[in-house]
């Protein structure tokens, strides 16, 4: 049936009766749930970003256009993750369509990388090589993502949408005392470049409360905002890039930055008991290892058990041990290896681990070292007509490389770190990587990012995601039985604590965990206590709509209207 057409015949008896028959053919013309639903919300990490995005839905923006005004504000407001020097991915519902699509803006590997260029003469990793030098950035992805985005998908002019941030970043913000010390922290990884070191360091160190002004960026924003995409990669702005690498020893170039494509795909899909939950594909390892954890938990009754007793945490421990296992040797860019999806998203897959994690049989463990970090960041946005966008995106560890490229006020990632330097051998989280993920031209690094919208009955249910390395995939893991199995209200999920488990190394990182469970899980191998995710997610339950910011970080935001 066309849209907006509907033959009746109604009887002329009832005027009631007739009145009814058009209100149903209205409803059904429009597939009901597309009628706007008076309800919207933004949860971002800074409340900066969050307010811009709640004004874009105000004015009647869609849910796409606030997270493209998001994105732009959380590049200056929230430096140490918020980008345009990195990438990431955004999963978007369109309700109208009922349709989800993924959208690839992740780094890519420069022509010029080669599987060996972290190892010296010997074969060994250079320290440090992949992570703070000028061959630690692959080819930036947000700005060409955000532009497909809204070009596409989006109802305002991207200019309208990019403004507020030029201001922000001109004009400064003030910044929290998380946000003074926390870029404090990192004075020394940004006393190695010149521009960084001018914007990013004080005498005496920011404090509470100062102005971050980040003018550069405002200009470069400015001519982004006036000639578009191809500023970024064909303009003035890519000649400051690819100048500025050739002249330090880097390999990026503006060939490079020419032959940047998002790509677009389906999203990937599981079933969990009565919910439809939906992630990222491959190049993101979000996804399957969600999908796959979830499978094995299905055998399991959660809602029998005590969360976080030590019954429950065993059983997170078994399922994780297998995710991350098979994420090591089996995870990559689908377009360089055969990703083996089908099988490990499996419901046959997910049972077979089950009957092997009752047997207490695990995969091959060793130990090696794992660097922390929480840089990274999520946010979720939902409109009045029920579109939605997860996004999470990144400049990999917090700000990056730290390497600023000559008058941009771009901070670049580091994101060539998330490739496997030599088989083997772990990055900055710990994890390690196999032939399916080594360093290859024009690929893409594998990821833990896991953008999430969960759907009962065909509409979003929860919209969520987390920064965090490799403990992304579990803490949105956690959150999604939380809310399910355990029927907590989001501001309940956040507050309880999680535990992140990955294979290697073998240790249970953990939050607070009660003493008598933490000396018998002490039996079985190391515990480390750290801070673990931070949620920004969306909850709609019974039509009604809740939003929560995670305060493991003090300066997010989630707002909501609901009329």
């Amino acid at each position: 049936m066309e849209k907006g057409i509907l033959k009746l015949n109604l009887s002329k008896k009832s005027f009631f009766f007739k009145t009814l028959l058009i209100l149903i053919s209205f409803c059904l013309t429009l597939s009901c749930s597309q009628i706007s639903s008076d309800y919207q919300a933004v949860a971002s990490r800074h409340h900066l970003a969050t307010d811009i995005g709640m004004e874009v839905l105000n004015r009647g923006g869609n849910a796409v256009d606030a997270a493209v005004a998001v994105a732009f504000a959380l590049a200056v407001v929230n430096p140490s993750a918020g980008n345009i020097g990195g990438g990431g991915f955004m999963l978007i519902h369109l309700a109208e369509k009922s349709q989800n699509i993924a959208l690839d803006y992740r780094e890519r590997a420069p022509l010029k990388s080669s599987t060996n260029m972290y190892l010296d003469d010997d074969g060994n990793v250079i320290k440090g090589l992949s992570l703070n030098s000028t061959l630690a950035s692959g080819v930036p992805g947000t700005i060409a993502g955000l532009f497909y985005a809204s070009e596409k998908f989006g109802s305002l002019k991207i200019e309208s949408l990019i403004e507020p941030s030029i201001k922000l970043a001109k004009n400064g913000f003030t910044l929290s005392e998380f946000q003074s010390k926390n870029i404090n922290k990192y004075k020394k990884k940004f006393k190695r470049n010149v521009d960084a070191t001018r914007i990013f360091t004080r005498s005496g160190g920011f404090k509470t409360n100062d102005l971050l002004v980040q003018e550069d960026l405002g200009n470069t924003l400015e001519r982004i905002s006036q000639n578009g995409m191809s500023e970024f990669y064909s303009g003035q702005t890519a000649r400051k890039i690819s100048d500025f690498f050739n002249s330090n020893g880097g390999i990026l170039s503006q060939a490079d930055l020419l032959r940047y494509q998002v790509k677009e795909s389906k999203s990937i899909c599981g079933s969990y008991r009565v919910y439809k939950v939906c992630s990222m594909p491959p190049p993101s390892s979000g996804g399957i290892a969600l999908i796959q954890m979830l499978n094995i938990l299905e055998n399991f009754n959660l809602s029998e058990i005590n969360h976080n007793s030590e019954e429950y945490i065993k059983i997170l421990i078994s399922v994780m041990n297998y995710a991350f296992f098979d994420r090591a040797k089996y995870l990559g860019d689908s377009e360089f290896f055969n990703v083996p999806q089908k099988i490990l998203t499996s419901k046959k897959y997910g049972k077979t681990i089950y009957d092997r994690i009752l047997k207490k049989i695990k995969p091959n463990e060793s130990n090696i070292i794992f660097s922390e970090s929480e840089e990274t960041t999520h946010f979720s946005v939902i409109d009045k007509w029920g579109n939605v966008v997860s996004n999470t995106y990144t400049l990999n560890t917090a700000y990056g490389s730290g390497i600023v490229p000559s008058g941009t006020g771009i901070l670049m990632n580091n994101e060539m770190d998330d490739f496997s330097s030599k088989p083997g051998y772990p990055n900055a989280y710990g994890l390690v990587g196999s032939e399916a993920n080594k360093i290859e031209p024009n690929k893409t690094p594998l990821s833990s990012m896991s953008p999430v919208i969960v759907f009962f009955e065909e509409k979003p249910f929860l919209v969520t995601g987390s920064p965090g390395g490799s403990t992304i995939i579990t803490t949105v893991l956690q959150e999604i039985l939380n809310i399910i199995d355990f029927q907590m209200t989001l501001n309940e999920s956040s507050n309880k604590s999680r535990i992140h488990f990955q294979h290697l190394p073998d240790i249970l990182f953990h939050e607070k965990i009660d003493d008598k469970i933490k000396s018998n899980l002490l039996l079985d191998r190391k515990l480390m206590n750290r801070k673990l995710g931070e949620t920004h997610s969306i909850l709609i339950k019974e039509n009604i709509i809740t939003a929560h910011s995670d305060k493991r970080r003090p300066d997010g935001k989630a707002s909501t209207i609901h009329k």
